[in-house]
């Protein structure tokens, strides 16, 4: 069980390269060893680029998959997507977030996550 009463607040964010999913998608964040984490706060911001594509996957370190989260997301030039809006995700060690896109560098993806010291889970 997480140490609930303890807690880092970690901020990432990533200009996003990547063009193909999987193993190749661009790292946003991977949960360290012996934490589980809760995303509270998950954000895109694309450029002057119109209506270009982005798309973000989770990494399930305990089956070693990727499914998305958000698959090939139109958005205009400009503007901004909330992803979590009210809800959270949880994850554990090893589980990432990854993005792609199909406009090299239109996109900007933050990330809020509050990481919990949970040295006795186990994948």
């Amino acid at each position: 069980m997480p140490a609930k009463d303890v807690s880092k607040l970690v901020t990432e964010s990533i200009n996003v390269t990547a063009t193909a999913a999987g193993a190749s998608a661009q790292l946003l964040y991977q949960c360290p060893t012996n934490f589980s984490a809760v995303v509270t706060f998950l954000i895109i911001s694309s450029g002057t680029v119109a209506n270009k594509d982005i798309s973000i996957q989770f990494y399930h370190q305990e089956t070693a998959t990727y499914k998305y989260i958000l698959r090939t997301y139109r958005m205009g030039a400009n503007s901004v997507f909330v992803v979590t809006s009210s809800n959270s995700l949880s994850l554990h060690q090893g589980d990432k977030l990854v993005c792609f896109t199909d406009s090299t560098g239109n996109f900007d993806v933050t990330l809020s996550v509050e990481e919990y010291f949970d040295p006795v889970r186990k994948l």
